[in-house]
This record gives structure tokens, C-alpha cells and sequence, in this order.
């Protein structure tokens, strides 16, 4: 390989559907070609031959679409340092391809407006989580969908058990179906225990978020399973990033100026996890329970002040992850 041909970058864009890869790429003249392989391990294994017969250093941008993208970005991962792997954000790309002015939304647009996106912006190296980390969050959030399934349950039986014009067999049906998916969690919930305390790294921050008052296994779990798979390099602000908690501020001149909301551009599975955990905490923790009560004292809304209890958990999970510390609710808030 010459050094002419050594220093080529190449830009490229993945658009991932459920049985095939679009794949944009940018040579170094800046010519644009799209071409498609099929969503499976073969396809994956065609992909990169393709890219590493590009002779060069390839810059990969794809989005984060759960477990279409998985696959994939493991695989790209592997290819060696010749290939840079970029997952971002969805809603960053939609934003992104509108700056463009792209109107249409195809598979081959998306896979284009990537490669440009790869280009043109600074890409965050993806780091592939570790396949106990995966596993964990597969766990966790089919849990999640079994306990919406419960709450879904309960409601169709409730309003069962007041009508008189529904057959009463109904009742008894659903409430066999929710014996059942009880016990499906239960199993689950042990299982997701089990893996983390054979794992020499999930095993002790486990054990750390148990140590925040009013946080018990399903709770500490989810939250364990959404912030394994982050990275070692993201320190604490990108953490509420990523969790979509992020301030969003809205300020044009002096006649427009919107209150704050937070971004939700981010993990909406942790965000649910952390509400569930910040109401629990302002009851059981007297030191957040002080913090959200001086807020609401402020004249801050509760839904505020329980967003603002949120940002103070993450916090907390990442001091005691680096730290390898359990939980000071004085360090956290402390009284001013």
C-alpha cells in the first residue's frame, strides 16, 4: 500500500433495517456511492471486506437502532484500528439530515446524510460494552415489558370485575395470565442477580446502589443495566446526556425565552428507572429529601425538583462506580 493510498479517509454511512444494510460512502474526491448487504453474519463479513478493500482510514456513522444496530457495530468493532465506529444519536442524524435540507426519509437518504454526517462532524468512538453488560440489559428490559404487561393486566381486570354485562370467566383468565407473567419476572429478576454477582465488575457497583436508601434489586438493576454499557471514558455530565436529562434552554433576544426542559434525547429506559428511584429516595433519604424539599421551597415545580432528584442519583452512580464507594447522601447534597 502506498502512502498516497495509506492516507486516504473514507466516510461512510450505515442505515440499519431490520434485513438489510444501506451503505453510503464518500471517497476521498468526495464522490458518493450506495450500495446494500443483508442484515445477517454474512452480510456483516461481505461489509467489511468491502471497506477494507477501500485502502485506508474508514470513518463508519451509524445509528443507534437497538438490536438491528447491535450486530453490527460489534462486528465493525472487531475489524481491527484501520475502522472508526461512530453510533449516534437518532434524533442527532434526523436533525442533521433536516440542516441538509432532506426532505425525503428512504433508506438510501438516511445511509447518505450518515456518510455527510461522518464527514463533516467530530464522531465519538463507539466502545463495544462487554457481553455480560448486553446480556444484563436484555434481562432487565424484558422485565420492564413483563411489568407493563402486569400493570396492563390489572387495569383490563379491574375494569372486568366492575362490569355486569362481561362474562365473570374473563376475570379468572386474567388473573392466571398475571400469575404467570409474575412468575416470568420473578425467574428473570433471579437470573439478571445471578449474572451480576459472577461478574467481577457489575457485582460491586450492584452492591453500591443497594446502598442508597429506598433503592432495592429491581431498581438497582435496571439502573446497573443501562450505565454498564457506557464507556469508562464519560465522566458525569455526559452521563445525564446520555440519559436525555440535560438541561434544554430556549433564549432568542429578549422577547423569547421559554422555561428549561430537560433534552429526552437520551436512554429513555434509565429515565424511567430514575424516576422510580428519586420518588422512593425523597422518602427514604433524608438528604435528597432535604434537597428536593429546599427546591420545592423555591417555588420549583415537583416534577422539577424530581428531574433535578434524578441528575443527583446518576451523579451519585457514577461517583460510586469510579470511587468504588457506597452511598454518602452528604457528599451528595450537602446542607448550604
Amino acid at each position: 500500500m502506498g502512502k498516497k493510498e495509506a492516507g486516504k479517509t473514507w466516510n461512510v454511512g450505515i442505515d440499519v433495517s431490520a434485513k438489510e444494510l444501506v451503505v453510503a460512502t464518500i471517497s476521498a474526491e468526495q464522490a458518493m456511492s450506495v450500495t446494500s448487504w443483508s442484515n445477517c453474519g454474512a452480510g456483516h463479513e461481505k461489509l467489511i471486506q468491502y471497506l477494507r478493500a477501500l485502502r485506508g482510514q474508514v470513518r463508519v456513522c451509524l445509528e443507534a437502532s437497538g438490536n438491528y444496530s447491535l450486530d453490527i457495530a460489534l462486528a465493525l468493532s472487531r475489524a481491527g484500528a484501520w475502522l472508526h465506529v461512530s453510533v449516534v444519536n437518532p434524533r442527532c442524524a434526523r436533525r442533521f439530515a433536516e440542516s441538509l435540507g432532506k426532505r425525503s426519509k428512504t433508506d438510501p437518504v438516511d445511509a447518505q446524510v450518515l456518510a455527510e454526517y461522518a464527514a463533516r462532524m467530530p464522531l465519538e468512538p463507539w466502545s463495544a460494552p462487554s457481553a455480560n453488560a448486553l446480556k444484563l440489559r436484555a434481562l432487565t428490559r424484558t422485565i420492564a415489558a413483563l411489568v407493563r404487561m402486569c400493570t396492563q393486566h390489572k387495569n383490563r381486570q379491574h375494569a372486568l370485575e366492575v362490569s355486569e354485562a362481561l362474562p365473570a370467566m374473563l376475570v379468572s383468565e386474567l388473573a392466571r395470565q398475571q400469575g404467570y407473567t409474575e412468575k416470568r419476572i420473578a425467574r428473570l429478576r433471579r437470573q439478571a442477580v445471578c449474572l451480576v454477582e459472577k461478574d467481577a465488575q457489575l457485582a460491586p457497583r450492584y452492591r453500591h446502589l443497594l446502598t442508597i436508601p429506598g433503592v432495592g434489586e429491581a431498581t438497582a438493576l435496571a439502573v446497573l443495566a443501562e450505565v454498564a454499557v457506557l464507556p469508562d471514558t464519560l465522566d458525569e455530565r455526559q452521563w445525564v446526556a446520555y440519559s436525555g436529562l440535560d438541561p434544554r434552554h430556549h433564549v432568542s433576544g429578549s422577547s423569547v425565552e421559554q422555561k428549561p426542559r430537560i433534552s429526552k434525547a437520551g436512554n429513555r429506559q434509565l429515565r424511567a428507572a430514575l424516576y422510580m428511584s428519586a420518588l422512593v429516595a425523597v422518602q427514604h433519604d433524608p438528604a435528597l429529601r432535604g434537597f428536593y424539599q429546599r427546591l420545592v421551597g423555591r417555588g420549583k415545580p415537583k416534577l422539577v425538583a424530581i428531574v433535578a432528584v434524578m441528575r443527583k442519583l446518576l451523579h451519585a452512580a457514577w461517583g460510586m462506580f469510579r470511587h468504588d464507594q457506597d452511598y454518602d447522601g452528604g457528599r451528595l447534597c450537602p446542607q448550604l
